[in-house]
């Protein structure tokens, strides 16, 4: 169709880039600009769980883009690590990563992944999924080797690991979905986006 609304991605995240594109999606790229550990610790202080902040964030991100761009609908999404109550945030040192992965070594964790779509600046659609992963009790000498090969990719998401490359090696067993692993709930969102003309029935 020559008459689709542009479709923009609210976030800097390739991870999320990637899927899109893989599952042959046009869009573009615009980072939305969220203080996130304000609005994380301010919700913790109110005691809010933590889909309601992933919901939260990934809403304000498209809604934050979708004020400028009124002609198009953007897409927000964020994901939050929930360890027994804990939350992780990306690692930004060597020694952040390492200690992460010590953390959840042996023991199962959620992650809790929002997607939000906006339009002429208010929400049209969210969905909110988890899923559950075992980490298992790997080596001291596996940690090592592992932070050594993933080199600088240990600070492009939480948990320090990506499932569809070596980050595998860290889990005995997972449940859920694997695109809301990756950070995004793309089968709702292709529905949503496929009932609006976005991709052929």
């Amino acid at each position: 169709m020559t008459d689709r609304k542009p479709l923009i991605l609210a976030s800097a995240s390739q991870s999320r880039a990637r899927i899109l594109e893989s599952a042959g999606l046009e869009f573009e790229t615009v980072p939305a600009a969220v203080d996130e550990s304000e609005i994380k610790d301010a919700m913790r202080a109110d005691g809010a769980p933590s889909e309601s902040v992933a919901e939260t964030l990934s809403e304000m991100k498209a809604v934050r883009i979708s004020k400028r761009r009124l002609d198009a609908f953007v897409i927000g999404a964020d994901q939050m690590l929930d360890c027994d109550g804990e939350w992780f945030d990306k690692p930004d040192s060597p020694s952040s990563a390492r200690r992460q992965l010590q953390d959840l070594r042996g023991r199962p964790h959620e992650l809790v992944t929002s997607a939000c779509v906006a339009e002429q600046g208010r929400r049209i659609w969210h969905q909110t999924t988890r899923a559950k992963l075992w980490m298992r009790d790997f080596s001291d000498r596996f940690l090592d080797r592992y932070l050594d090969a993933i080199g600088d990719d240990a600070y492009l998401s939480v948990g320090v690991y990506q499932l569809e490359g070596r980050g595998a090696q860290l889990f005995d067993r997972i449940e859920g979905d694997y695109f809301t692993i990756l950070g995004l709930p793309l089968l709702p969102l292709l529905t949503f986006l496929r009932s609006h003309g976005f991709i052929d029935e």
